[in-house]
């Protein structure tokens, strides 16, 4: 653990899901293939679909509607529907399409390894504060045995502007009847997490990728409270 600045007092602790809390990038890989493969086989005119033709209407659509990204999920959604109208679908096949699509991504997107280390920190830290998750992503960590540890999860689009803008980081504060500086939020990114949970008021935690270095981390803008490798090391604190 390294200090960068002095901690204050930290009364509830909030987390970023993916790769904070469990290697998002095996389930994300294996996710966007099932879901390929799926809407390739639902109805003929999908057969020759590529994640290409994916990205190209995702990209209009970002165009079209800039706040859409936002909401990852309905993003996501719009563009399915879209794909399959442009394919020749018609509006109803397209809309129902969306929906089973999304229900077989939600699937495969739970199917998260979550290493042993995350539920026995999760576990001894909600024994002393409260639990928050606030989520950019679409994991639903009640799907995959996180959801007990958080009083309550914050999801971008729904909830608010995605991180780092202060949406979800002050709506936070406000269900937990906390001011922000009381709170340390926790994540792997030095943007959306660490930079967005200081200016707004919140005390920062920034868990280590693998091989990073804060001082040669280009997307570095401010310096956390504290820096971790392992998830673990935050059960020093209490």
């Amino acid at each position: 653990m390294r200090f960068y600045r002095p901690l204050g007092q930290i009364s509830a602790l909030t987390f970023d899901l993916d790769d904070t809390l469990y290697d998002n990038r095996p389930v994300i890989l294996r996710t966007e293939q099932e879901a390929l493969a799926f809407v390739q086989n639902y109805h003929p005119l999908l057969k020759n679909l590529q994640n290409r033709d994916f990205q190209r209407v995702r990209q209009m659509l970002r165009e079209q509607e800039p706040e859409i990204y936002h909401d990852v999920t309905e993003w996501r959604r719009r563009a399915v529907e879209q794909a399959m109208l442009n394919a020749g679908l018609s509006a109803q096949e397209a809309a129902a399409g969306a929906v089973e699509s999304m229900a077989h991504f939600a699937h495969w997107r739970s199917r998260v390894d979550v290493p042993q280390e995350t539920h026995d920190t999760l576990r001894r830290l909600a024994e002393k504060w409260p639990l928050v998750a606030i989520t950019n992503g679409n994991a639903r960590p009640e799907r995959f045995g996180l959801g007990d540890y958080f009083e309550f999860v914050l999801r971008a689009g729904p909830d608010g502007r995605s991180k780092p803008f202060n949406d979800m980081y002050h709506l936070a504060a406000e269900k937990l009847g906390l001011p922000p500086g009381e709170i340390l939020h926790v994540g792997d990114d030095l943007t959306t997490d660490v930079a967005g949970a200081i200016r707004c008021g919140m005390q920062a935690c920034w868990i280590r990728p693998e091989n990073a270095d804060l001082m040669r981390t280009l997307d570095s803008r401010l310096l956390p409270h504290i820096e971790i490798s392992r998830l673990a090391s935050l059960t020093t604190l209490i």
